[in-house]
């Protein structure tokens, strides 16, 4: 069984408390995510974030298949991180920690992602053939649609991939 390691790392030019105050609010996900996961929360209490809040959402993973996806928010710590971990949805493992750090006049964010797919070595040979290419991707619009929102006067003409850290078989 391998758990993979995806990361990424963005410098943002905004305040830690305009970046904190889009972030923990669940409602703002859907903004950075793919339309062509077709992004549906279907919790009420999403306003703000606090430990042990329970999100549920529906996404289109697979062309054709409705996937429900329910995560918990472990652990908060204001405008430093939060930890959220999926309780129901395709992964076997699926542990997210968000950090954020007043950085060079804006802030310096890091998405560590830690995943487990069910199956063993069939959850291997999907991950090497669709999963890790569509976690990139998804990661990468986000990343883009950061650069629009957040360092549009400061962003290159050419914005292009974010930066990745892949790690396999971290654990």
């Amino acid at each position: 069984m391998t758990t993979h390691l995806l990361q990424r790392e963005q410098w943002l030019n905004t305040s830690l408390d305009e970046a904190w105050a889009f972030f923990s609010s669940p409602k703002n996900l859907d903004r950075i995510t793919p339309p062509d996961l077709r992004f549906r929360i279907t919790s009420e209490d999403i306003d703000t974030m606090y430990a042990g809040q329970i999100l549920t959402y529906r996404i289109k993973a697979v062309p054709g298949l409705w996937q429900n996806w329910v995560t918990e928010i472990k652990h908060v710590s204001d405008r430093a991180a939060f930890v959220d971990e999926q309780r129901f949805g395709p992964y076997q493992f699926w542990h997210h920690h968000h950090r954020f750090e007043a950085r060079d006049g804006g802030v310096f964010m890091v998405d560590r992602v830690f995943y487990r797919l069910p199956f063993g070595p069939l959850g291997n040979l999907v991950h090497a053939l669709y999963v890790k290419k569509k976690l990139n991707w998804i990661f990468d619009f986000r990343y883009q649609t950061l650069e629009a929102m957040f360092n549009q006067s400061t962003a290159p003409k050419s914005v292009g991939q974010a930066p990745r850290l892949d790690l396999e078989s971290a654990v």
